[in-house]
């Protein structure tokens, strides 16, 4: 079995994060979930903190949030880089209690549960406990994680079906967390229950920096920690490595990543 860490903890974690997240995708999201002023927010899996930080900006006047992550290592990036009058940052485990953290009317969890593939349900009901009668629970993820790429060689696209099926059989990977968000909401009794569908990555002609250090790092990381062989390939990792910047760079490539976002209100006590 893999170490069951987080499948892509490494050195630049939270630049990748920080780099990656779009203030605009983060505010538009939110306010379709229906995150408003007075609220009282938790930042479920906050990374870098800037989401958190984002979140804030958009439920003042004196509204506090609360980041959550189990990195000892991101909290303190995001209590250097994103602390402010109201915001909060704490390290806890998702899967243990978190009733002391008090109760809350809005719970963003976003690009969490597709590290949870086993426990992602107990990890929702976990949440639930501490969300407020009549509050919202938002959750969004990716589907068809890191999968849809025209157009590959054939031993490329197997080797990245091959990883994908490694990582959920061994790393606790859900590379299709997004389709299932909407029946955890359902099976909880949750009222009011919205989806939206978006694409996240969207790449196509030019490469730009962010995406092409963003996917970059996510292969070689990913790669790293699966543990495959790459028998496809007589020059092993190197070669396969070789021929996805190819292929990557290239500005005929297409490569999109859907976005589910789900939300439902809490079922009044």
């Amino acid at each position: 079995m893999l170490n069951r860490n987080y499948l892509m903890e490494n050195d630049d974690e939270w630049y990748r994060l920080d780099l990656k997240t779009s203030d605009e995708a983060v505010k538009r999201q939110a306010l379709w979930a229906g995150i408003r002023p007075g609220m009282r927010i938790a930042d479920i899996g906050c990374g870098s903190g800037k989401t958190t930080y984002i979140l804030h900006q958009l439920v003042q006047p004196e509204s506090a949030i609360v980041g959550v992550d189990f990195s000892s290592q991101r909290i303190a990036k995001a209590k250097k880089h994103y602390r402010g009058k109201g915001i909060r940052f704490l390290c806890r485990d998702l899967t243990e209690p978190l009733n002391d953290l008090g109760m809350f009317d809005f719970i963003w969890v976003r690009f969490v549960l597709e590290y949870y593939l086993s426990n992602n349900f107990d990890i929702i009901k976990n949440l639930s406990r501490i969300l407020n009668p009549g509050g919202i629970l938002c959750l969004i993820d990716l589907d068809h994680n890191c999968l849809n790429h025209y157009s590959l060689s054939p031993r490329l696209e197997k080797t990245f079906s091959k990883m994908m099926q490694l990582l959920e059989n061994q790393a606790d990977f859900d590379p299709y967390a997004g389709r299932k968000l909407y029946s955890y909401l359902f099976d909880l009794g949750y009222q009011d229950i919205d989806v939206n569908l978006e694409a996240h990555h969207l790449i196509f002609g030019n490469l730009n920096q962010t995406d092409e250090f963003n996917w970059t790092k996510k292969i070689q990381v990913v790669s790293e920690k699966s543990g495959y062989q790459f028998n496809e390939y007589s020059g092993g990792y190197k070669e396969f490595f070789e021929e996805f910047k190819t292929f990557f760079s290239d500005p005929r490539r297409f490569t999109y990543t859907p976005v589910i976002s789900c939300r439902g209100y809490k079922p009044m006590e």
